[in-house]
């Protein structure tokens, strides 16, 4: 048996696999983003762990014999977030998430220091990534930065208070803006520009690289062997990637969680120059990830849910699909919450509702909400495809693809078929199991993925998105 743990934005789930990849023992407990100013997203670490906490207990009460034949453990977690720790290694305040926008002022100054920052990482500064968010708080809090003894990563605070150990892996660390990503260190020119020491910082090993033993006391809680390993891991686009078998070279998955992710797996690293994309080391030894990602798109939902004080998002959904909506019947939203990523990397974009009439009812609202997540991951599809990614079959993964729905509207969106995966809810957890089992010995991946059901494009569909995509693009103005 293996344990994946993900540290996600909206919750932490866990899972256990046997060595055929089939889950044994799942668990989660959930999590709140707090938003005290505008294009501030924080959490404080220590929820983090008490979630853990929670889930562990929870399988070590209901799974026992699955949690006593753990052979290892593997971590997965929300990327980019920024945790400062003090000499004991407590919190010094909130960490600032990977869709916190405050730091714009900061990425412009980085890139006009580094002219080649973008070959050195992968990408360029953008707001939610750690190094801007640093270089922002040596400006703005450096009593904090000046106490700060660590710089951790979600997943890492969580291997720390698990084994005591204060390491992160190389695909997690490369997406820091700190990292050399081809080389796999930390930058020391970097992490001076933002205040940085690399003592500060994390040893690095490997995703599949045992990195901690838990600690005993938390073993004998849990009833996990005494000395389980707890390998590198990798952040969760990685981890999810792993979890969906986007293993090779072209392999490319889209994840529907709180953001939207579109992941391209790559032997090559191709530092992603423009629209908002992104390049990183994969989890996978060898490869490279491209990424385009839509900040708000299972967020976007959970808004138009609370605005309509609907108790449960699956029944919203449900409901939404049995009313067999068409496109023209919906108005257009484009779902920028909290700013966007690709392909317009501009933190004060806004949200809007157009269209609206007299007739417009609740359910046309939650309708055009993944509409306009559909659309926005066809930008990212296109802005993809113009940076040289080659992109192969196409997984759907994440909380939304329960939805048939919404698997038909980003199929017919992008205009490409995509294959369903089974394992909706459990991508980067059973992607952390995976990477634990490879750090024992064993294979990455056992199963076949025979499992999972093609979402075909829509031809009728795909013209009515196509139209109200020039909608789409036409009411981007409204945003800004």
């Amino acid at each position: 048996m293996y344990l994946g743990i993900d540290i996600g934005t909206s919750g932490v789930k866990a899972a256990v696999i046997d060595e055929q990849d089939r889950s044994v023992a799942e668990a989660a407990a959930p999590l709140a983003v707090s938003r005290p100013r505008p294009q501030w997203a924080e959490q404080r670490p220590q929820d983090w762990w008490r979630a853990v906490e929670l889930t562990l207990d929870a399988l070590a009460a209901d799974s026992p014999a699955a949690m006593a034949a753990v052979k290892a453990i593997g971590l997965s977690g929300q990327m980019l977030g920024v945790t400062l720790l003090d000499r004991a290694d407590r919190p010094l305040r909130p960490a600032l998430l990977w869709n916190d926008g405050r730091a714009g002022a900061e990425c412009r100054e980085l890139e006009r220091r580094f002219h080649d920052f973008t070959e050195r990482v992968g990408c360029r500064p953008m707001p939610g990534f750690p190094a801007p968010k640093l270089l922002w708080l040596a400006r703005h809090e450096p009593a904090a930065l000046d106490r700060a003894c660590r710089v951790l990563l979600a997943k890492d605070y969580v291997r720390l208070c698990l084994t005591g150990e204060a390491a992160s892996d190389r695909a997690d660390s490369s997406a820091t803006l700190l990292m050399d990503t081809a080389g796999g260190d930390w930058d020391d020119a970097l992490l001076a520009a933002c205040g940085i020491a690399r003592t500060m910082m994390p040893r690095l090993v490997d995703s599949a690289e045992i990195a901690g033993i838990v600690r005993a006391e938390l073993a004998a809680r849990w009833r996990l062997p005494a000395g389980t390993p707890v390998a590198g891991g990798g952040g969760d686009n990685m981890c999810a990637g792993i979890g969906v078998g986007a293993v090779r070279s072209g392999d490319a998955y889209i994840g529907l969680g709180t953001s939207g992710v579109y992941f391209v797996a790559n032997d090559r690293f191709i530092p992603s120059r423009f629209a908002g994309m992104h390049t990183h080391r994969h989890a996978v030894a060898a490869l490279y990830c491209q990424q385009a990602v839509v900040l708000s798109a299972g967020a976007s939902l959970a808004w138009v849910g609370g605005l309509l004080r609907a108790p449960d998002l699956s029944s919203l959904m449900a409901e939404v699909e049995a009313a067999e909506l068409i496109p023209a019947e919906t108005p257009v939203f484009t779902p920028y919450l909290g700013g966007e990523r690709t392909p317009h990397d501009d933190p004060t974009l806004t949200a809007t509702f157009s269209g609206l009439t007299h007739e417009t009812s609740p359910l046309a609202l939650v309708q055009a909400v993944m509409e306009g997540v559909a659309m926005a991951l066809a930008d990212g599809h296109e802005a993809l495809i113009e940076s040289g990614a080659r992109v192969g079959e196409v997984r759907l993964t994440g909380g939304g693809a329960r939805s048939t729905l919404w698997a038909r509207l980003v199929a017919a969106a992008l205009g490409i078929p995509l294959r369903l995966q089974p394992h909706a809810q459990t991508g980067p957890a059973l992607g952390a199991a995976r990477l634990a089992r490879q750090s024992v010995g064993g294979p990455l991946i056992a199963a076949s993925g025979s499992e999972a059901i093609i979402v075909p494009v829509e031809p009728s569909l795909r013209e009515q998105l196509l139209q109200k995509r020039a909608l789409f693009r036409r009411h981007l103005h409204l945003s800004r």
